[in-house]
């Protein structure tokens, strides 16, 4: 996609922000297309995928916000919405369904305070061997992991070679292993 289209989407995806709906028509219009198409693609079934689009699109009116043109690519940020969406949508149909009667007998999933705390160390040992990976390695590797980041996704976000990006990944995550194996003996 040529840099002036990504500048333009970057443009009316601002503009659908602050809520102007002649740039939400444009957007559509320019993108229903190939968000159709993974909607498609992943639902497997027309109308299924054109309930998707429609949600996806009221997803990106509700989200645009959140938006920043420099962390990510405007097509790839919208194509990974709708992509979360059908995702979403593709686990419940593999929830299994129970009766209402069987609700009282469902145990509570939350953490009890002694698992609490040690999720909080777990994490705080996370974050500190974070950061001692150089920033951008970091926020490839949290980009990736906690976001679903693809590998081209981000080499085209930090303007490096695919196999470049999946090397950086692969190191910083042994420099990880390595770091928390220290920080737990």
């Amino acid at each position: 996609m040529s840099q002036t289209i990504e500048l333009e989407l970057d443009d009316l995806i601002a503009r659908v922000a602050l809520r102007d709906r002649q740039a939400f028509d444009v957007l559509y219009t320019q993108t229903s297309g190939r968000l159709f198409a993974v909607a498609l693609r992943m639902m497997k079934n027309r109308a299924e995928a054109e309930d998707l689009l429609q949600d996806a699109f009221i997803r990106i009116w509700q989200k645009a916000g959140t938006f920043h043109p420099g962390q990510a690519k405007a097509l790839s940020w919208l194509t990974t919405l709708t992509r979360n969406l059908a995702i979403d949508r593709l686990r419940l149909r593999q929830l299994p369904v129970v009766p209402v009667e069987m609700a009282a007998d469902v145990p509570d999933g939350n953490p009890n305070p002694e698992a609490e705390f040690a999720l909080s160390e777990d994490r705080s040992r996370i974050q500190a061997c974070l950061d001692e990976l150089e920033t951008d390695r970091a926020d490839a590797v949290r980009s990736a992991y906690l976001e679903g980041y693809s590998y081209q996704e981000l080499a085209d976000r930090f303007g490096t070679p695919l196999n470049t990006m999946r090397t950086w990944l692969r190191r910083s995550l042994l420099r990880l292993r390595d770091c928390l194996e220290q920080a737990s003996l």
